[in-house]
């Protein structure tokens, strides 16, 4: 059907026909293109904000998905565990839970082969091949995951206590710190005045920046290049999902530079200056020892209202990862029928500093409590079921016996530079294999 707009702009409103002659250039436009421009119209009404591709493709992903991800920090890889599969790993931890009275959970057996799977491994390979050191001698091994426990989140309907308000994991207060961001220099370009230059893919800045000096309730101490979790149940748009702001780069020049201005007029017209005097000391959302917060009031230019953005429908075995650096949010209230279930899962790096985490978390596995990052106490170890060192060796390969301290690294393969080479000696030093 074909709707003409009127001056208000509304279908509804009184047409005025264009002229016999504009019509016939309208025409013109597309004459004897009618079948291509009905094709790229189709393309253009299903295309997404935020792209997708099928696990099957990754290793050949086409060039459009590249700069998508690149340009919006996040993407959804299709089936990266078979849908079978994925239902099992919730009908498992739904089994797990009556039998343990304890919703922080880490160590279930589906849990742990969702993070060790090997399909898991390329899928986080993949995503951290966007990052890239311009330094040889840069001590990170991106093509060498490393596993994260993380929780499980099963959010029945009505729900509103998962709710999360818009804001940046890795730290707050640190990226405009000296000892925090800046050891790394991360966002110099920014502080030059150079924000078209900045690049928020090179590792090398990354690695020695720390983003947890407060050592705050939920804060994270390693360096995942992504967050992610991986669908157990569909999930949808306002079913208790993820929402994010698709421009990267530009959103964390905003909220990075946003403390040194104030306000003289309202958005849109976004009037503003630099402070005369100090910048604010609240650096407009960043709390010590909380993840960096952003709202309409601190953050107007933003418009969060109309920038954050659903990731698309997911069904069991889908990928969502999003950029370290993404601004995030959970819906407020899951307003539909099923339940919505995720695994949480990040892509993590070898570096040092990550390193110097996964002993610890191996003995945190192997005792079944929370892992280091987590609230303390006895968690699963007294759980019946949960995953044993025997259960890891049984459900997983050498790759994954790696990812999480129970094997030792190959310092001596193939193509790896001199940093990633001196990353995995030192690792296997730190694990004293």
């Amino acid at each position: 059907m074909t709707v003409a707009v009127g001056k208000t702009g509304s279908p509804d409103a009184e047409q005025t026909p264009v002229p016999a002659k504009s019509a016939d250039q309208i025409k013109r436009l597309i004459a004897r293109r009618q079948e291509q421009v009905k094709r790229s119209w189709a393309r253009l009404l299903k295309s997404d904000v935020i792209p997708s591709i099928d696990f099957k493709d990754i290793q050949a992903a086409p060039r459009s998905f590249q700069n998508e991800l690149r340009k919006r920090g996040v993407a959804v890889i299709r089936g990266v565990v078979p849908e079978e599969e994925a239902r099992a790993y919730k009908k498992e931890i739904e089994a797990y839970f009556p039998a343990n009275p304890i919703f922080e959970l880490y160590w279930s057996k589906p849990q742990m082969r969702a993070h060790l799977h090997p399909n898991m491994a390329e899928t986080q390979r993949f995503l951290m091949s966007f990052w890239q050191s311009h330094a040889a001698d840069a001590k990170v091994s991106p093509i060498h995951p490393l596993t994260y426990a993380d929780r499980v989140r099963i959010r029945q309907p009505g729900d509103a206590g998962f709710a999360l308000g818009a804001h940046v994991d890795g730290g707050s207060g640190e990226r405009w710190e000296d000892n925090g961001y800046g050891l790394g220099d991360v966002d110099q370009r920014i502080w030059e005045g150079r924000w078209e230059e900045y690049d928020p893919w090179e590792a090398s800045c990354c690695v020695p920046a720390v983003a947890d000096r407060y050592n705050g309730a939920g804060a994270c101490s390693m360096f995942r290049m992504f967050q992610g979790w991986l669908g157990i149940s569909h999930v949808g748009p306002k079913e208790g999902t993820l929402l994010v702001n698709p421009i990267l780069s530009m959103a964390t020049a905003y909220y990075l530079l946003r403390p040194f201005f104030e306000p003289i007029s309202k958005p849109p017209s976004g009037g503003s200056r630099l402070s005369r005097d100090t910048p604010s000391s609240k650096l407009e959302g960043a709390t010590p020892g909380f993840s960096q917060e952003l709202n309409d009031i601190l953050h107007p230019h933003m418009e969060l209202e109309k920038t954050m953005v659903h990731v698309p429908q997911i069904v069991p075995g889908d990928y969502v990862a999003w950029h370290c650096d993404t601004i995030h949010s959970v819906d407020e209230v899951h307003q539909e029928k099923g339940d919505s279930s995720v695994l949480c899962i990040p892509a993590c790096p070898v570096t040092e500093a990550n390193m110097d985490y996964v002993p610890r978390q191996k003995q945190d596995f192997l005792a079944g409590v929370p892992p280091p990052n987590f609230p303390g106490g006895k968690g699963e170890s007294e759980h019946v079921g949960r995953t044993t060192e025997e259960d890891l060796r049984n459900f997983t390969n050498e790759e994954g016996l790696k990812s999480f301290g129970f094997a030792k690294w190959d310092a001596q393969e193939n193509n790896l530079n001199q940093g990633q080479r001196w990353v995995l000696e030192e690792s296997n030093r730190i694990l004293g294999l």
